[in-house]
C-alpha cells in the first residue's frame, strides 16, 4: 500500500528550555504511519513545498530518515517554512502561536508554468491512498483549493482511496469557509477522521454520523480525547457498523501535541492492512496513549518500540 499526504511541516519551538523540531498534522501522522508501516509493507511520500535554506534541508533529511519519500516536495527559493510556537499548561493542554502567512507549502500549487509533483503523481496513478487534513485546504489560496479538489476527483476516479482529517483552525479560516470546502471534500472520502470538538466548532451542535452518510463517506471515525472513540463502518450500508472502543489510560499527560494525528496514524496502520476497525482504533489508541507521554509532536522511535 503506497499512502501520500499532502499538508505543511513547520518548525516547532517547544518545551523548556526551547527545543526546535518539526512539526505539523499531516507530517506527524505520515511520519508515525511510516515507523508503523515497516512491518506492514506500507510506504508513505510526503508533498509538501520547501525552501532551499538549510533548515528545509534539514527537514527534508530527518523525513529521508524516517523512511518517508519526498519526491512530491516542491522546493521555492524565495519562501522558507512556517513556524509555530507552543506553550503547554500543567495537565498537557496546549496554546499554538503562529508564524505561516508566507510558508511555502502556501504556494504548492502557484507555479503555473508546470503541473506540482503530486499533480504528476495522480497522473501517473504512482499511490493507492491519498490523506489531506482541513488545515491543507486551510493554508491554500481559493483557486489552489480548487486544483486539490480536482486532484481528489480525479484521484479518487482511478480508483484510489481518499482519507480526510478535519484538523480545524480558526487562526487560518472561518467556520462558514470551512464547511463550505469540507462539503467539496466529503463525498470523496473513503475513511474521514472527525475530532468532535473540531466538528462542533465548524458545524455546531449536529449529527456527525449522519451528515458524514448524506456526503457520500464510507467509514467516519469521531476522536473524541479520553473517552471511546466512536467508529461508524459501512455508511453506505443498511444499517452501518457501530463500535465504541475504549482509550488507553494515561496516569499524566506531559503533552497532547499530536494525539489526534498519532491516533490517525495507528488507525490508518490498521485498516490499510486489513484489520478490523476496533483492532486498528485499539491500535490508534495504544499509539496516543504513548505520544501523549513525552514532549513535542514527533517522539523518539525508541519509544515505539513495543507497538512497530
Amino acid at each position: 500500500m503506497k499512502i501520500a499526504f499532502f499538508g505543511e511541516c513547520m518548525v516547532e519551538l517547544s518545551g523548556q528550555p526551547l527545543q526546535r523540531t518539526f512539526g505539523g498534522d499531516t507530517l506527524n501522522t505520515a511520519l508515525y504511519l511510516s515507523r508503523l508501516g515497516v512491518s506492514r509493507n506500507h510506504t508513505v511520500s510526503y508533498a509538501t513545498a520547501l525552501g532551499i535554506d538549510h533548515i528545509s534541508q534539514d527537514m527534508l533529511l530527518s523525513w529521508q530518515a524516517e523512511h518517508i519519500d519526498t519526491a512530491m516536495v516542491r522546493k521555492i527559493a524565495d519562501k522558507l517554512p512556517g513556524l509555530y510556537l507552543v506553550e503547554t499548561e500543567p495537565n498537557g493542554e496546549r496554546h499554538f502561536h503562529y508564524w505561516r502567512n508566507d510558508s511555502a507549502a502556501k504556494f504548492y500549487f502557484s507555479d503555473s508554468s508546470s503541473p506540482s509533483p503530486l499533480e504528476q503523481a495522480i497522473d501517473a496513478q504512482q499511490f493507492d491512498a491519498l490523506y489531506i487534513s482541513g488545515i491543507s485546504f486551510a493554508i491554500l489560496a481559493e483557486d489552489a483549493k480548487t486544483v486539490l479538489i480536482t486532484l481528489l476527483e480525479k484521484h479518487k476516479a482511478n480508483g484510489g482511496k481518499v482519507l480526510f482529517d478535519n484538523n480545524f483552525r480558526p487562526q487560518l479560516w472561518t467556520a462558514k469557509q470551512a464547511q463550505y470546502w469540507y462539503a467539496q471534500i466529503y463525498p470523496f472520502v473513503d475513511i474521514a477522521l472527525i475530532t468532535e470538538g473540531d466538528d462542533r466548532r465548524i458545524w455546531g451542535e449536529t449529527d456527525i454520523v449522519k451528515r458524514c452518510q448524506q456526503f457520500g463517506c464510507h467509514e467516519v471515525v469521531i476522536k473524541r480525547g479520553s473517552e471511546p472513540c466512536k467508529v461508524v463502518t459501512g455508511l453506505q450500508s443498511d444499517p452501518p457498523e457501530i463500535y465504541y472502543v475504549a482509550a488507553n489510560k494515561v496516569d499524566a499527560v506531559v503533552d497532547a501535541s499530536a494525539a489526534g494525528d498519532s491516533f490517525a496514524a495507528g488507525y490508518l496502520a490498521g485498516r490499510l492492512s486489513g484489520e478490523s476497525a476496533t483492532s486498528s482504533a485499539e491500535l490508534g489508541h495504544h499509539l496516543a496513549s504513548i505520544v501523549i507521554q513525552y514532549t513535542g509532536a514527533i517522539i523518539p522511535a525508541e519509544a515505539m518500540k513495543g507497538i512497530m
